[in-house]
């Protein structure tokens, strides 16, 4: 496929997907929700136990760089998105994006359209007017992958739409994953074009 063909698609796709020109609001002197600090959690790792604290899940901290995310290829591939666990519950996640009546994704969960923009589920508790997804904005290369920005106040495409903005439309049962029948905004972007930048991710190789 021709570079500029690409590039146009995936500026649609970034515009439209983050659903609109409204921006979430914040309070007086409210900041950026900060990211946790903790120990790395590599995606190869063994699955991690949790512990129990007064009868509460105690989590593992999710802690994220730019070599937390993958080629799409990489990832497991459900319907037209991607998914991953950072945690190592990686069919936790796969269960849950599979489910046609929706639910809570666990922990570690990595939801990815495409190259460039990702949702990642933090423990409970993180942030509970995102149910603890935190989003990316990525920039891509064969190298690898960069962050531009993260959180969800701030993270916005770039025509300034705020992707937590359409995501928080999606119907509660569905987790904030948006897809046709969710309750998020449409896209006037087609599955096939959608497909198209996918497969020119360039962080994967033939």
């Amino acid at each position: 496929m021709h570079l500029s063909r690409v590039i146009l698609i995936s500026v649609l796709i970034v515009a439209f997907a983050g659903c609109g020109k409204q921006e979430a609001s914040k309070g007086p002197g409210e900041e950026s929700a900060p990211v946790p600090a903790g120990t790395r959690i590599d995606t190869n790792d063994a699955v991690q136990e949790t512990r129990s604290v007064d009868g509460k899940p105690d989590w593992p901290t999710v802690e994220i760089d730019e070599g937390s995310f993958k080629c799409l290829d990489d990832m497991v591939k459900v319907r037209h998105f991607y998914v991953d666990n950072l945690l190592g519950r990686v069919d936790e996640t796969v269960a849950v994006a599979r489910s046609t009546d929706g639910g809570v994704y666990p922990p570690g969960s990595v939801v990815q359209l495409v190259p460039t923009e990702v949702m990642v589920k933090h423990p409970p508790g993180w942030n509970a007017a995102t149910r603890d997804w935190e989003f990316f904005e990525l920039d891509v290369s064969e190298e690898g992958s960069s962050i531009r920005n993260r959180g969800f106040v701030d993270v916005v495409n770039k025509f300034g739409g705020n992707c937590f903005g359409c995501h928080v439309k999606a119907e509660p049962q569905f987790d904030l994953i948006c897809e046709q029948d969710h309750g998020c905004d449409p896209i006037p972007v087609t599955r096939e074009q959608i497909a198209e930048v996918q497969a020119a991710d360039p962080r994967c190789t033939t």
